[in-house]
């Protein structure tokens, strides 16, 4: 039997979703690289940049208006917010398919999107079509998509801790609360202040707690699992770490339920789930490289409290991983294929 080959294409290839992105695709059995882009890193080869791909891959950089990328099967953009919607409409009228790993698409109410990425937005007509990329909740949506838009990084880790208590309609939505904690990787490959060694390093704080763009995204997703309205407190934390989201997660029982039993039942086919025994506290460090959510539902002093765990690395499940998971389903292969590293320890 011929193996299917998806021809891709990467725009913004430099940033470190860009370069995770790489990682998982040059090690895809059914993936082949033809083109990645940077208008300021054109022309230089892919290794020199990173050099852990020396050996992997003899591509360039190359301008947009030169990589043919109407001419892949499926285009990735690891670009900055506002990017991928102006290039978006081309390529699908090409018969590309498109996994948008920025924000372009995931918000449904344009108005809503505009508010919060502050701009206008360049293709409102392909935001309906466009499905977001949690599997766990739209895989059958997901299969025959032409545009995937990929959750964001705290949203995947919230929402998959969330799911099975929203979904069975057992806790109070409206009060949910998520304390989340990022690692710096999660604020990009910019030069700012806020994530310079001096700045991040042996320091620990909260930000974004009036608003944060991953907000909407989280409420309109838990919204659509509750089939009604939820009320959401997210607060998110930088961390002195890399790579790594913890997201502990609050929500009151409204009746008894054996949470332990529902996590696992809900989970159960899940490939990239993992649910810990009772009394479990995932780590950061345990899926550090690899596209796993792992969690741990507690139920402290057997009160009406549920406490979840829910631990991803921000730039695999919360990302790249996520990307090519959303691939595979897109192309017919298995969900897994490409994606069955062993998480990195120390």
């Amino acid at each position: 039997m011929t193996q299917k080959i998806i021809n891709v294409g990467i725009v913004g290839g430099t940033g470190y979703t860009g370069v995770e992105l790489l990682r998982l695709l040059v090690q895809h059995p059914n993936a082949k690289l033809t083109a990645i882009t940077s208008r300021s890193e054109a022309g230089i080869p892919v290794a020199d940049m990173f050099h852990n791909l020396r050996g992997w891959t003899d591509l360039k950089f190359v301008e947009p208006a030169a990589a043919a990328l109407d001419q892949c099967d499926l285009v990735f953009f690891a670009t900055p917010n506002g990017i991928a919607m102006k290039d978006t409409p081309a390529l699908v009228k090409a018969g590309v398919r498109v996994i948008d790993v920025a924000a372009d698409f995931r918000i449904k109410d344009i108005a809503e999107w505009e508010r919060w990425y502050k701009m206008p937005h360049a293709c409102p007509e392909l935001v309906a079509e466009a499905v977001y990329g949690l599997p766990e909740v739209n895989r059958a949506q997901i299969v025959g998509a032409r545009i995937v838009a990929n959750p964001g990084c705290y949203p995947t880790a919230v929402q998959l801790g969330f799911l099975p208590l929203v979904e069975a309609g057992v806790v109070d939505i409206e009060h949910l609360i998520a304390d989340a904690k990022s690692g710096v990787s999660g604020a990009g490959r910019k030069a700012e202040v806020h994530t310079l060694l001096a700045e991040a390093a042996d320091n620990f704080k909260a930000y974004g707690v009036p608003g944060h763009r991953h907000f909407p995204e989280i409420k309109q997703g838990l919204t659509h699992i509750a089939q009604k309205a939820v009320n959401l407190v997210f607060t998110p934390h930088l961390t002195p770490m890399i790579r790594g989201i913890h997201a502990t997660l609050y929500a009151r029982l409204t009746q008894e339920v054996d949470l332990q039993s529902l996590y696992e039942n809900r989970y159960a086919n899940e490939a990239f789930v993992d649910v810990m025994p009772a009394g479990s506290h995932p780590d950061t460090r345990g899926v550090r490289g690899v596209n796993v959510c792992r969690m741990a539902v507690h139920r402290p002093q057997n009160g009406d409290t549920v406490v979840v765990l829910s631990v991803i690395d921000n730039l695999v499940k919360g990302a790249a991983g996520q990307a090519l998971q959303n691939m595979n389903i897109m192309f017919g292969l298995p969900e897994t294929t490409g994606l069955r590293q062993v998480a990195l320890l120390p």
